[in-house]
């Protein structure tokens, strides 16, 4: 992991680049017509074939699009037929702003499947004292409420806590509709669009997840509307 000062030299440095190259992608390259499938954050391994990958990582990882996701999506308005990100939006300042910007992408009818540290299974050990169920990365912690703030924070990397009520509230204020919790690995509700997601995400805890797994639908547009 990146301490946090040389992620913050890398933003200084890059981040107008990447500011103007989401803009000339957007305005020179991003796809209008067919089926578009955008992954956003995939990291180092976890790339989708056939899906486009916007990442700030072009050192280890795979970008098709090199932009800085805190900016605006570098894609045309109604264009994009599904989103997916997995551990990619607990490290945004304002995530309202981000589903903001992934419902304007979407195509009605278009679906994001988003995934995160779940805050609802992280309260629940904590109160049953189930110290067990916490990892010790990225710090070594012995007691549960260090284990707790690690998954929670995970050294001030994550920026907010992810429950199932905060994000039906934003989804749901931004226009999304057909909110569901879904398990990881084993779930989805648009199998036609997220089958090969459920490949990539490595959870094994399905009892009490430790990822907070949502997806939810832009409406379809009414005739006449």
């Amino acid at each position: 992991m990146l301490s946090r000062r040389a992620k913050a030299a890398f933003y200084t440095v890059a981040g107008p680049l990447m500011k103007a190259n989401g803009k000339l992608y957007r305005h020179f390259r991003a796809p209008q017509e067919g089926r578009v499938r955008v992954h956003l954050g995939p990291g180092r391994d976890r790339y989708l074939d056939g899906w486009i990958k916007v990442d700030a990582n072009i050192f280890s990882g795979k970008a098709d699009v090199w932009a800085d996701l805190r900016n605006p999506l570098p894609f045309h308005t109604d264009s994009i037929d599904s989103i997916y990100s997995h551990h990619m939006i607990e490290h945004l300042p304002d995530i309202e702003f981000h589903f903001r910007e992934v419902y304007r992408c979407l195509k009605p009818g278009g679906a994001y499947r988003v995934g995160g540290p779940n805050g609802d299974s992280a309260i629940t050990k904590f109160v049953e004292k189930d110290k067990e169920w916490f990892g010790d990365f990225p710090d070594k912690r012995t007691s549960i409420g260090g284990r707790f703030e690690n998954l929670i924070f995970c050294r001030q990397e994550h920026l907010t806590i992810l429950t199932y009520s905060f994000l039906d509230e934003i989804m749901t204020k931004t226009g999304f509709t057909a909110l569901h919790a879904c398990n990881p690995v084993k779930e989805t509700n648009y199998p036609e669009m997220f089958r090969e997601c459920l490949l990539k995400e490595f959870e094994t805890d399905f009892a009490t997840p430790h990822t907070l797994i949502v997806e939810a639908s832009k409406p379809k547009r009414t005739p006449g509307a």
